[in-house]
Protein backbone atom coordinates (compact mmCIF):
# COMPACT_ATOMS: atom_id res chain seq x y z
CA UNK A 1 0.00 0.00 0.00
CA UNK A 2 1.01 3.75 -1.04
CA UNK A 3 2.22 6.06 1.74
CA UNK A 4 1.22 9.06 0.76
CA UNK A 5 2.57 12.68 2.28
CA UNK A 6 -0.01 14.19 4.76
CA UNK A 7 0.36 16.73 7.82
CA UNK A 8 0.21 14.93 11.19
CA UNK A 9 -1.99 17.65 12.92
CA UNK A 10 -3.68 16.73 15.74
CA UNK A 11 -7.56 17.58 15.03
CA UNK A 12 -6.97 17.85 11.65
CA UNK A 13 -9.70 17.22 9.01
CA UNK A 14 -8.93 15.21 5.89
CA UNK A 15 -10.71 14.73 2.56
CA UNK A 16 -9.80 11.85 0.71
CA UNK A 17 -11.35 9.58 -2.18
CA UNK A 18 -11.25 5.73 -2.25
CA UNK A 19 -11.91 3.62 -5.49
CA UNK A 20 -12.86 0.02 -5.77
CA UNK A 21 -10.90 -2.37 -7.39
CA UNK A 22 -11.05 -2.17 -11.41
CA UNK A 23 -13.70 0.44 -10.50
CA UNK A 24 -16.56 -2.31 -9.92
CA UNK A 25 -19.95 -0.91 -9.39
CA UNK A 26 -20.35 -2.55 -5.71
CA UNK A 27 -20.91 0.02 -3.02
CA UNK A 28 -24.50 0.77 -3.51
CA UNK A 29 -25.18 -3.22 -2.97
CA UNK A 30 -26.86 -3.40 0.49
CA UNK A 31 -24.55 -6.23 1.47
CA UNK A 32 -21.46 -3.99 1.00
CA UNK A 33 -23.10 -1.16 2.43
CA UNK A 34 -23.90 -2.82 5.41
CA UNK A 35 -20.35 -4.77 5.45
CA UNK A 36 -18.65 -1.12 5.04
CA UNK A 37 -20.98 0.67 7.85
CA UNK A 38 -19.75 -2.04 10.22
CA UNK A 39 -16.24 -1.74 9.11
CA UNK A 40 -16.51 2.20 9.96
CA UNK A 41 -18.29 1.58 13.19
CA UNK A 42 -15.58 -1.13 14.50
CA UNK A 43 -12.96 1.99 13.50
CA UNK A 44 -14.41 4.46 15.48
CA UNK A 45 -14.65 2.37 18.60
CA UNK A 46 -11.12 2.36 18.37
CA UNK A 47 -9.97 5.15 16.83
CA UNK A 48 -12.85 7.82 17.26
CA UNK A 49 -13.14 10.10 14.58
CA UNK A 50 -16.13 12.47 12.61
CA UNK A 51 -17.52 11.88 9.92
CA UNK A 52 -17.78 15.52 8.43
CA UNK A 53 -19.06 14.51 4.78
CA UNK A 54 -19.45 11.40 3.31
CA UNK A 55 -20.63 10.56 -0.50
CA UNK A 56 -21.04 6.96 -1.70
CA UNK A 57 -21.03 6.26 -5.20
CA UNK A 58 -21.23 3.01 -7.08
CA UNK A 59 -17.14 2.30 -7.52
CA UNK A 60 -15.49 4.95 -5.10
CA UNK A 61 -16.47 7.35 -2.09
CA UNK A 62 -15.70 10.56 -1.03
CA UNK A 63 -15.00 11.78 2.76
CA UNK A 64 -14.34 14.75 5.15
CA UNK A 65 -13.47 13.14 8.69
CA UNK A 66 -11.68 14.91 11.30
CA UNK A 67 -9.38 13.49 14.14
CA UNK A 68 -10.01 14.22 17.77
CA UNK A 69 -8.61 17.01 19.46
CA UNK A 70 -4.73 16.21 20.34
CA UNK A 71 -4.85 12.82 17.53
CA UNK A 72 -2.30 13.24 14.75
CA UNK A 73 -2.74 9.81 13.72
Amino acid sequence: MARFRRDRLPGACYFFTVVTERRQAILLKPDVRATLREAILAVRRERPFAIDAWVLLPDHLHAIWTLPEGDAD
